[in-house]
C-alpha cells in the first residue's frame, strides 16, 4: 500500500455511525399499549417480533462488519461504494420492520422484509470479495476463503427461500430468517481465525544448545549472551 493510499478509519467510523442511527430510528418506532393492561401489551406481540429480530439483525450485521473490514488494509474506491450499498440496504430496516408490525406480519411485507435481508447479505458477499479475496491479502488461507463465501452464498439463498415462502406462510419465513442469522453469530467461524495486528511479531526465536552446559537457551535471552570478565591488573 502506498503512502497516499486513503485508510479505513474514516469508513469504520462512517459505518459505526450509521448503523447506531439505525438502531435509533428502530426504537423510535416503539409505541407503548394503548391501554394499561396485559391485553393490550400482548397485542403488540408483533411489533415486539419485529423488533426482536431486526435489533438481532443489526448486531450480528455490525459485529460481522466490523470483523471483515479488519481485513481491508485500504479504502479503496470500490470497497467505499461497496460499503455505501451495503449500508444503504441497513438503512431501509427500520422501514420494513416498521410495516411488518403496523401489518400483524402479513405475507407481503414480510416478503419485503426478507428481501432486505437478502440485499444486505448480497452486498456483504460483496465486501468480502474486496476485503479478503484480493491477491494482496495472504494471511487468510484459501480453504477459509472459501468457507466464507460459501457461507455467504448458503445464507442468500436462504434470505432468497424466506422471501418465496412467506407468500404463503410468513411465520415459517420468519423463522427461516432466524436461522439463517444464527448462522453469522461467531464471525471468526468463517475465516478460523482472527486477523492479527500489522506490529505483531510472527517470528521464533531460535534454540541453541550450550556447548558447556548442554542447556538450552535463546540466542536473544540475556543468559545466552557472554559474560565479559574484568581485567584483572599485572
Amino acid at each position: 500500500m502506498s503512502a497516499d493510499s486513503p485508510k479505513t478509519e474514516r469508513l469504520h467510523a462512517f459505518s459505526d455511525a450509521v448503523f447506531a442511527v439505525v438502531i435509533t430510528i428502530l426504537a423510535l418506532d416503539l409505541r407503548p399499549p394503548h391501554a394499561p393492561s396485559l391485553d393490550a401489551l400482548f397485542e403488540l406481540w408483533p411489533t415486539v417480533i419485529s423488533y426482536m429480530v431486526s435489533y438481532l439483525f443489526i448486531a450480528i450485521v455490525w459485529m460481522n462488519h466490523h470483523h471483515l473490514l479488519r481485513y481491508a488494509s485500504a479504502a479503496t474506491p470500490r470497497l467505499i461504494w461497496e460499503n455505501f450499498a451495503h449500508l444503504f440496504f441497513v438503512s431501509l430496516l427500520p422501514f420494513s420492520t416498521a410495516w411488518i408490525a403496523s401489518s400483524r406480519l402479513a405475507p407481503l411485507p414480510v416478503t419485503v422484509y426478507a428481501g432486505i435481508f437478502a440485499l444486505v447479505n448480497a452486498t456483504y458477499l460483496l465486501l468480502c470479495w474486496e476485503a479478503v479475496d484480493r491477491p494482496a491479502i495472504e494471511e487468510i488461507p484459501a480453504r477459509a476463503r472459501m468457507k466464507m463465501r460459501m457461507r455467504s452464498l448458503t445464507t442468500l439463498l436462504g434470505f432468497v427461500a424466506a422471501a418465496a415462502v412467506s407468500l404463503q406462510h410468513p411465520m415459517f419465513a420468519l423463522a427461516l430468517i432466524c436461522v439463517c442469522l444464527a448462522v453469522y453469530l461467531k464471525p471468526q467461524v468463517a475465516t478460523g481465525h482472527a486477523p492479527r495486528p500489522a506490529s505483531e511479531d510472527t517470528t521464533t526465536p531460535q534454540v541453541v544448545r550450550h556447548p558447556s552446559s548442554g542447556t538450552e537457551r535463546c540466542p536473544s535471552s540475556p543468559e545466552s549472551r557472554p559474560q565479559q570478565r574484568p581485567n584483572r591488573p599485572a
